[in-house]
């Protein structure tokens, strides 16, 4: 017998945005991601985040073993969500026009309109379905503007959809088809099945209804 099962039991829950940002072979990655937490109080302390497969960050993080998380003021401009939240890591360098600095693993982050920041070894890893859950030990924490985080119920407010590289996504609903490694979306009742991705050049394979 089964139980009852209603989404919306859930919905209310509310979730940090977060710049996670790794380097490997001599390239920047970073996507916007909202799976960051806390998990031991140890010291140093231990964090998870989960990722998607398919994004570049992702590989990036399986090949350096560290990755960099920055919290997302609450006054962060559209600019950063929308070239770390939207766009792809693999036709070029989302750091490319923000003044960023590296950590002492080689990790870039921004500083301006962030939080604060937090670098992490992985130390252990965990597939789920189509992501990965890293657990990250702490190397470096520093608070950079400090004041409130962005969270994703404050970036949907604006009017916002959530941007597809987020773990937890709440999306605006729309028509057309969706890339689910990039986020575009290809605007029709029917998607070619030789059809290939104009951003982050995936197969039609990678799309899925927005809906």
């Amino acid at each position: 017998m089964s139980g009852t099962f209603n989404a919306k039991a859930y919905e209310a829950m509310d979730y940090g945005m977060y710049l996670v940002s790794t380097s490997a072979n001599g390239k920047r990655q970073g996507c916007i991601a909202t799976s960051f937490a806390q998990v031991t109080s140890s010291r140093p302390p231990r964090f998870t985040v989960t990722l998607n497969k398919d994004h570049a960050t992702t590989d990036a993080v399986l090949a350096s073993g560290v990755f960099s998380v920055t919290l997302l003021a609450a006054d962060c401009p559209e600019e950063v969500v929308n070239t770390f939240g939207y766009k792809s890591g693999r036709v070029g360098d989302k750091f490319t026009g923000f003044e960023a600095k590296a950590d002492e693993a080689g990790c870039p982050y921004l500083t301006e309109h962030m939080v604060s920041r937090v670098s992490c070894r992985v130390v252990e890893k965990l597939e789920i379905g189509s992501y990965i859950l890293f657990v990250g030990e702490a190397t470096e924490a520093e608070v950079l503007a400090g004041g409130q985080m962005l969270t994703l119920g404050a970036f949907t407010n604006r009017g916002k959809s959530t941007p597809p590289t987020a773990t937890v996504v709440r999306e605006m609903v729309g028509s057309g088809f969706r890339c689910t490694v990039c986020g575009y979306i290809y605007e029709s009742e029917t998607l070619p099945p030789d059809y290939i991705c104009p951003v982050c050049h995936a197969p039609a394979s990678k799309f899925v209804p927005n809906d």
